[in-house]
């Protein structure tokens, strides 16, 4: 996608609604989370971007300053339009569709390379680090409720951290992705979401 032609007078970070500002965003993070996937972070290049999203070399540096400001939008974005939570009224198929919807995510090309190379990021670059927390802490805590419920159903004990099991859904898949690379299918989410939830209800996490 690309905005022609126009440049954003607002003042950095800042976002107004809709109109041309979200689509110079939406154009802006496009080429920035490809340029991800294909290159790393240590190849984003905010001139590179401007030019491959077609919008004008000063509003990407006046909006979003540098790369790691630009990483930090794109997770918020993601955040944004990750999918809810599933509510299916058991523990472990909520958990199931958690790990699923990870396991997805990972999975698919760009968003898996985009990922390893956020995660890369964030363990030299600071502001990237705190980007991506946020991103995380985003997540946990649309999907942490199904846990709250599980214990207010009594499938759980009393004291469970929701987000802690929620985050031991997660790490399998994202530890297969980063180190061992086997594939990541769907009975690897299956694992991960029966193996937090039997940890749960024999109280690993409360």
């Amino acid at each position: 996608m690309t905005v022609e032609g126009y440049e954003d007078t607002s003042e950095p970070g800042t976002v107004r609604p809709g109109g041309r500002t979200a689509r110079v965003r939406t154009a802006v993070l496009e080429a920035a989370g490809d340029m991800l996937a294909d290159h790393g972070f240590h190849q984003l290049d905010l001139a590179e971007v401007a030019r491959r999203s077609g919008v004008g070399k000063t509003t990407v540096y006046r909006r979003w300053g540098t790369a790691a400001g630009l990483v930090a939008d794109l997770l918020g974005d993601m955040a944004e339009q990750s999918l809810p939570r599933t509510e299916t009224g058991a523990l472990l198929d909520d958990l199931r569709a958690n790990a699923e919807l990870v396991r997805r995510t990972l999975a698919d090309p760009r968003q898996g390379a985009l990922f390893k190379a956020v995660i890369a990021a964030a363990t030299t670059d600071a502001k990237t680090a705190e980007a991506l927390h946020r991103f995380y802490e985003v997540r946990v805590a649309e999907w942490a409720p199904c846990v709250h419920q599980a214990v207010a159903r009594g499938e759980l004990p009393e004291g469970t951290d929701a987000d802690e099991v929620i985050r031991a859904v997660s790490a399998p898949l994202y530890y297969r992705l980063l180190t061992t690379g086997a594939p990541l299918d769907t009975a690897t989410a299956e694992r991960a979401a029966t193996a937090a939830a039997t940890a749960a209800r024999a109280g690993a996490f409360a």
